[in-house]
């Protein structure tokens, strides 16, 4: 099974995300806001940082 570059950032923020939102907060729907919310960050920095990299290379 292989997976791609993507696929394993998908995975390590889905990943990252559930224990952030498990241990940064106590009630159920913070956890699930707060959770929400690292996703996407670390879905959108990784999208942000790669078209950075691309433009300093072309």
């Amino acid at each position: 099974m292989t997976i791609s570059h993507f696929g394993a950032v998908l995975l390590f923020s889905l990943f990252t995300s559930v224990v952030f939102g498990i241990t940064q907060r106590s009630e159920p729907k913070m956890m699930i806001r707060f959770g929400a919310f690292c996703f996407s960050i670390f879905v959108g920095g990784t999208i942000a940082v790669s078209w950075l990299m691309w433009l300093i290379k072309h």
